[in-house]
């Protein structure tokens, strides 16, 4: 069984580091809005460059090392799960059609029946 672990203690450096990958963000951003001038080009290069670089410092930092864990936790989880055949697949679409086909019928005729009783039993509108 895994143990949660819960720090709230930051450091400075890790404060730092993630000031500066909201500065490369707010700079990516910009730099793409400011190089327009300078063509497509340009402005996706200098955009996925500052993306990119942020993601690094990101990445260095104690929050970007625990989401690199979680995210390995999360890829081996998902390698645990049985998934369906091909077969089991097909077979519980056809179920869930089916069962919204029924449902729309039940619902249609429920419909129809507290029209009929209500418009021409109780109120006698006919049609």
């Amino acid at each position: 069984m895994a143990t949660s672990q819960v720090e709230t203690v930051s450091t400075g450096a890790d404060k730092a580091k993630l000031a500066a990958v909201a500065l490369l963000v707010i700079a990516a951003v910009g730099g793409f809005y400011l190089l327009a001038k300078q063509g497509p080009l340009v402005q996706w290069a200098a955009l996925l460059v500052g993306l990119v670089l942020a993601a690094g410092v990101f990445l260095v930092s104690e929050p970007g090392k625990q989401f690199i864990g979680f995210a390995r936790d999360a890829w081996r989880e998902v390698k645990k799960v049985v998934w369906p055949t091909r077969k089991e697949t097909l077979q519980m679409t056809a179920y869930v059609f089916v069962f919204v086909v029924v449902m729309a019928l039940f619902l249609w005729f429920t419909d129809k029946t507290l029209e009929w009783v209500l418009y021409d039993l109780i109120l006698g509108w006919r049609k």
